[in-house]
């Protein structure tokens, strides 16, 4: 049960209504699921990470696969049910196996992955683990990736996890059309 109720024009800050009504121009209602049904409690900041995340899914140098295999990586690491159903079918669809998005969820031993999938699921893993990326991970990222690619790598991935965040603490509900099973946890 979400912690917050769904938000309404009276129910956000008076200086901010006429962005909650631009934000609806786009999603069409409240959005009842996800980071929106949070943020939009805050429609300025909403509009901010709504552009950085336009920005990540649509002008990053990352391709459309590594995109989601770092949605997938921060979503398990960070156990966010919404995130990892959201981001599954998507990431199997980009062309990630279904026994490495299988194995992340499951957080069992990964195939043999192509060295830019492997990069990415390390730095994240690393990261994640032990709020640190070694010399060796970092470099293996920056080979794979270049310079903008391991930025857009660690944007991706701290955007996720404020996301996650949002979803984790806020209690967010799933969507109830959810396709992918739940992440143990």
């Amino acid at each position: 049960m979400a912690r917050l109720p769904l938000a309404s024009r009276e129910s956000v800050p008076e200086n901010q209504r006429a962005a909650f009504d631009e934000l609806l121009k786009g999603y069409g209602s409240v959005p009842r699921y996800g980071p929106g049904s949070v943020m939009i409690n805050v429609p300025h900041a909403h509009q901010r990470v709504n552009a950085l995340n336009k920005y990540l899914r649509t002008e990053s140098s990352l391709p459309k696969k590594l995109q989601e295999l770092a949605m997938l990586v921060t979503a398990r690491e960070m156990d966010c049910q919404y995130i990892w159903n959201a981001h599954a079918a998507s990431g199997r669809e980009s062309g990630i196996s279904n026994a490495t998005v299988d194995a992340l969820r499951d957080r069992k031993e990964l195939p043999k992955l192509p060295d830019d999938e492997s990069a990415v699921v390390r730095f994240g893993q690393e990261y994640f683990r032990t709020h640190r990326v070694s010399k060796g991970t970092f470099q293996a990222v920056l080979e794979q990736l270049g310079k903008q690619g391991a930025v857009e790598l660690g944007l991706m991935m701290g955007n996720y996890n404020a996301l996650a965040l949002l979803v984790n603490s806020f209690d967010v509900d799933l969507p109830p059309d959810r396709k992918e099973p739940l992440l143990p946890v």
